[in-house]
C-alpha cells in the first residue's frame, strides 16, 4: 500500500509540473508583455529611420544678394537623418531672407546659403561686356576682372591690369541686340566691398572690361 500511495502521489506531482498554463499565470501574462513591447520597439524604430519631413528645394537658380520669397523655392520630402540640420525645412524660412552662396534649380536649400543683407560679405555687380563671354563662363564659375583704361589722348586704352581675381559669376543676363545683331551679356560678378569702388570706378570711366575665365577658381 505504501508504494501505492507514493506512486499516486508522484503521479500528481509530474501531472501538476506538466499542466496547461493558464491565462491567469503570471508567467505566461510577463512573456506576452515582453514580447509586444519588443514588436513594438522594432516598429518604432522602423517608423523612425523611413520617417520624412518636407525641405526647400530651389525652384530657379537662386543668386548671392537676392531675397527670397515663397515663389522662389517648392518643396521635397526627404529622409536626412543627421545631415537634416544643414537644410531648410519647410516653413522655417526667416523673414527678409537672402541668398548668400548660390543654390542651383532642384537643389535642396543649405541653411548656411541663407542669410540676411548684413550678412552678406560679397556684392554682386554688373558689367556690360564689349567681349564675348569667356567658353564655359556661367553662374557660378570664376573669372578674372581685367580693365583697361581709355588713353588721356582718347584714342585707344592703355595696358590691362588684373583688378578683381577668382570673382564668382552670380548670374549672366543676355538679350539680343535690335536687328538681329548679336546678342549682348551683363554678368553678375560678386566682389568684396573693398573691390567694389574700383570696379564701378573703372566702369564709370568707360574702362574695356575683359572677363579670363578662372578655372582655380576663388582668389587663384
Amino acid at each position: 500500500m505504501g508504494s501505492t500511495a507514493a506512486l499516486e502521489r508522484s503521479g500528481r506531482s509530474t501531472a501538476a509540473r506538466f499542466r496547461k498554463p493558464s491565462w491567469r499565470d503570471p508567467r505566461l501574462l510577463v512573456g506576452l508583455l515582453l514580447v509586444l513591447l519588443s514588436v513594438l520597439g522594432v516598429t518604432l524604430l522602423v517608423a523612425t529611420a523611413n520617417r520624412t519631413q518636407p525641405y526647400y528645394v530651389a525652384a530657379n537658380d537662386l543668386s548671392v544678394g537676392q531675397r527670397i520669397t515663397r515663389e522662389d523655392l517648392g518643396t521635397v520630402d526627404a529622409h536626412l537623418q543627421d545631415s537634416s540640420a544643414q537644410y531648410v525645412p519647410d516653413g522655417q524660412l526667416r523673414e527678409n531672407a537672402v541668398v548668400t552662396q548660390r543654390v542651383a534649380r532642384g537643389q535642396l536649400v543649405p541653411a548656411a546659403a541663407v542669410g540676411t543683407a548684413d550678412e552678406l560679405d560679397r556684392t554682386p555687380v554688373g558689367v556690360a561686356l564689349t567681349t564675348p563671354m569667356p567658353a564655359q563662363a556661367e553662374a557660378g564659375s570664376h573669372v578674372d576682372v581685367w580693365v583697361a583704361e581709355p588713353k588721356p589722348t582718347g584714342r585707344g586704352y592703355g595696358a590691362p591690369e588684373k583688378l578683381v581675381t577668382g570673382a564668382e559669376i552670380a548670374r549672366v543676363d543676355t538679350k539680343d541686340t535690335a536687328l538681329g545683331g548679336n546678342a549682348s551679356a551683363t554678368v553678375y560678378v560678386l566682389v568684396t566691398q573693398a573691390q567694389v569702388g574700383p570696379l564701378v570706378d573703372a566702369l564709370g570711366n568707360d574702362a574695356k572690361v575683359t572677363l579670363v575665365l578662372n578655372t582655380a577658381g576663388s582668389g587663384s
